[in-house]
């Protein structure tokens, strides 16, 4: 930060400078005539004087404090902003404000310059620390040229006009800050600005504003997640200055990228990410030999080929396009990019490349992902990825990857510096692990191979790589325990071997792990064959986040002694084991989980108290828990925040209490003794399952509840009466509707046919009458189940012309009549057709 200055002491500070320049040309020129020692000395005492003046003018500068009318406008501005959080605390304590955080001055003049309050917002919390107006007291700032008001909540206000009468501005930052439209045009007044940077407000799907195009200097154009629409004005196109342009993730109506961008021909970063643009790339932006940074992920360039003149942007360091729909083969122009350090061509999955020849030559890259591309046919992807002794990311996930040739493995060196690995979702054999351990081990941090065909014990691969924080092998078919080369992993923080056929004592798997005991957060042995009983020092990795044990064959008690240390343990799952939880009554968890799974194992038949204590669960899994009387009276009170709730075939009985204002999304309470009338639910509802239990009443209640969300409802084997109601138009993407085994009776209500993705429909044993409603329009339909009513009339023509898919068609022991039609003959897929039952006549079709 600077300071003022006194303008007398500023005066006296340039006297002096001129006097010693001409103090020094006379001595100079006394020496070069051979002029007596004596004019020489008298001009070095003349020097000493002159620069003690010096000295002493600037010294006394430093204790001049700020113009009082640039104070006063800061503290007046101060006065319009909510500072909750004090972060402008230092505005009171300093009468100086050049020293207040975030101002700095002129150290020549004393004006104030710099206004930079960005540095309210705080990362970690995601949240700004100040809210309030924008006070018009910075008029009196007239030599302003840099303000940052960023990251400030001004509570959806417009951007104020007076902003435009500070004519000294160079940058000008309002990110973050809560303004929306119009964009003022008394900002175009600013015609020092070197830089505009709006990005993350809401200007209300405008077009960017045409006067910006008029602010000749500009040399950075930020308007970045700003709701700004389409046609991007041509006008952009004479800022012959700008270096950086931002438009990414607004909407510009599936235009094309504006041509007239290739002739900003001093452009490095160009990032239109996201911003709904179409057709071809405009081969215009060729032009821009400066490019450094070219990003147009996430547009819709119509499966067009990645352009070839990109391969000729030799100043490239970034190039992203990823999930912007191209296809064809990658173009090996792109190997002429000899700075590239970063390549995303991630989710292009018409985009094939049988040679990665191309790759080798790209020396410098350290950032690789080519995840979802069609790289089946390129089998020396090993050998050119080791030309890339630079990469410390490398994404091939899902990308169909040949197996590596063993043979060739002793002459690949892979790269010295790699820290990501990810080769998920391919086809790869355990030959892979011999190319991995030619990774130089020093620096590998994640490693994801989840989704291959591995096979086999897992080999001692991993033995030296003491950075290894992720590793994730899981959905294989590994087989026998965790290799004892993981007794070296001392910074291990995240392990995944869910789906495989690992098969160990637990208690060794544990042990093999100690190393790991105060740096890992995530074990995940899941749907295993690990068996044996879960060894007490579990409870010692006191950093464990996350324990996920369920789908093995574990046995023995669970009790407090598991958990002594695991106080920020968030979710656990120990389910569909023979586990028995003892834990105490009155035990008190030192952690807070937010998911708990426990089906299949002992743990009732009381509710367990510590669960209660859990506030912050989203997820609760209690099926066949051996659980029976009623819930806690306090129990949908204490977990208004859950989102997934189990509690199937138990034996609980009750009510269930109105769930409307709950957050409630998939619920299972079937097989259980609960009664009385259905509840309303909560609007995000997307699975309910009551089956099996003694709910009684109308359906009524239920259509109250708007779900429009809702895929599976199951609440047959109830006691559920009178008629079904006709509401069903509100639940579009029903997908599974049961409600057989119940005591509704009336006819089957006309809105159903709005069920257009319904899949699976079941309204057997119950009393319906009347004739069948057309569902033509519900031509999904695999499976209809309409059994034991008392359903009357022709069975309709248009089951065998628009029910296609049917594969399961039961109408037995009802009162159909008439004969069979002969359209049911179309129905193709049918695998089970019973008619059984009715009071059809005449012959089979044919």
């Amino acid at each position: 930060m600077g300071s003022f200055q006194n303008p007398f002491a500023s005066t006296i500070y340039y006297f002096t400078l001129v006097l010693l320049h001409i103090i020094f040309i006379i001595m100079f020129f006394s020496i070069m005539s051979g002029r007596s020692m004596h004019s020489v000395v008298v001009g070095l005492v003349c020097l000493a004087i002159a620069s003690a003046v010096c000295c002493s003018s600037v010294g006394s500068s430093n204790n001049i404090m700020c113009l009082e009318s640039e104070r006063h406008a800061l503290l007046q501005f101060k006065q319009g902003l909510v500072d909750d959080s004090n972060a402008l605390a230092s505005w009171k304590s300093e009468k100086d404000c050049c020293k207040w955080r975030g101002i700095a001055c002129n150290n020549q003049t004393g004006h104030v310059i710099t206004l930079d309050l960005s540095y309210s917002y705080d990362a970690n919390l995601d949240s700004t620390e100040l809210r309030g107006e924008i006070s018009p007291s910075l008029l009196e700032l007239r030599y302003l040229n840099y303000l940052d008001l960023s990251f400030i909540d001004f509570g959806e206000i417009l951007i104020p006009k007076f902003i435009g009468s500070l004519s000294q501005l160079k940058e000008l930052k309002l990110v973050y800050a809560n303004s929306n439209g119009p964009v003022p045009p008394q900002l175009g007044n600013l015609s020092n600005l070197h830089t505009l940077d709006l990005s993350s407000n809401d200007f209300e799907g405008m077009m960017i504003p045409k006067f910006i195009g008029s602010m000749s200097q500009l040399k950075e154009l930020e308007l970045a997640d700003a709701n700004f629409s389409g046609p991007v004005p041509p006008q952009l196109g004479n800022l012959s200055n700008l270096h950086t342009l931002d438009l990414s993730f607004n909407d510009f109506e599936g235009m094309m990228i504006p041509k007239f961008i290739g002739s900003l021909s001093q452009l490095k970063e160009l990032k239109l990410a996201s911003a709904n643009f179409s057709g071809p790339v405009p081969p215009q932006l060729g032009n821009l030999s400066n490019l450094h940074t070219l990003d147009l992920s996430f547009n819709d360039f119509e499966g067009m080929m990645i352009p070839k003149f990109i391969g000729f942007l030799s100043q490239l360091k970034e190039l992203e396009l990823a999930d912007a729909n191209i296809s064809g083969p990658v173009p090996p122009q792109l190997g002429n990019l000899s700075n590239l350090h970063t390549l995303d061509l991630y989710g292009n999955q018409v985009v094939s490349s049988e040679n990665l020849e191309w790759l080798s030559h790209l020396s410098s890259l350290r950032y690789l992902n080519m995840s979802w591309l069609n790289l089946s046919e390129a089998v020396n992807w090993p050998e050119s990825l080791s030309k890339l002794t630079l990469l410390t990311e490398l994404e091939l996930s899902d990308c169909n990857i040949p197996d590596v040739n063993p043979r060739s493995l002793a002459f690949i060196n892979s790269s010295t510096s790699l820290q990501l690995l990810d080769l998920s979702y391919n086809s790869l054999n355990s030959s892979i692990f011999y190319w991995i351990a030619n990774v130089n081990s020093n620096f590998v941090h994640i490693i994801h191979l989840t989704s291959n065909n591995l096979e086999g014990p897992i080999p001692d691969v991993f033995t030296r790589m003491l950075s290894l924080v992720t590793l994730d092998l899981s959905h294989n078919q590994l087989e026998g325990g965790i290799s004892k080369g993981f007794q070296n992993l001392c910074s291990l923080e995240s392990l995944t071997l869910r789906a495989n056929q690992l098969s160990e004592n637990i208690g060794d798997s544990v042990k093999t792990l100690s190393i790991a005991e105060n740096t890992l957060e995530t074990l995940n042995l899941r749907d295993n064959l690990f068996w044996g009983s879960l060894p007490d020092f579990v409870g010692q990795l006191s950093s464990l986040e996350t324990l996920f044990l369920s789908g093995n064959s574990l046995s023995g008690v669970i009790t407090e002694a598991h958990f002594l240390n695991l106080s920020r343990l968030q979710s656990l799952a120990v389910s569909n084991n023979r586990f028995s939880i003892n834990l105490s009554s009155d035990w008190n968890p030192p952690f807070q989980l937010d998911w708990l799974e426990m089906s299949s194992c002992k743990v009732g038949p009381a509710f367990p108290k510590w669960i209660l204590t859990q506030t912050n669960l989203t997820a609760l899994y209690l099926s066949n828990a051996g659980l029976s009387g009623s819930l806690p009276n306090k129990f949908w009170d204490q977990f208004s925040g859950l989102v997934w709730l189990d509690l199937s075939m138990n034996q609980i009985h009750g009510k269930l209490p109105n769930l409307s204002s709950t957050s409630l999304s998939y619920v299972n309470l079937s097989s259980n003794l609960f009664s009385g009338a259905l509840p309303s639910f909560s609007p995000m509802l997307e699975r309910l399952y009551l089956s099996n239990n003694r709910f009684s009443g109308p359906l009524s209640s239920f259509c109250a509840t708007q779900d429009p969300d809702l895929a599976y409802l199951d609440i047959s084997k109830n006691l559920l009466s009178g008629e079904l109601p006709n509401c069903w138009m509100q639940f579009q993407i029903l997908y599974l509707f049961n409600l057989g085994k119940n005591k509704l009776s009336g006819k089957i209500p006309s809105s159903l046919s709005n069920l257009q993705g319904i899949q699976v429909l079941r309204l057997h044993d119950n009393n319906f009458s009347g004739e069948l409603p057309s569902l033509e329009n519900c031509t999904r339909l695999s499976m209809v189940d309409l059994g034991n009513n008392n359903l009357s009339g022709k069975i309709p023509t248009w089951i065998g012309q628009s029910l296609t898919k049917v594969v399961i068609l039961r109408l037995r022991s009802n009162e159909f009549n008439g004969i069979i039609p002969f359209s049911l003959c179309s129905l193709a897929a049918i695998h089970v057709l019973d008619l059984s039952h009715n009071n059809i006549s005449g012959g089979l079709p044919h």
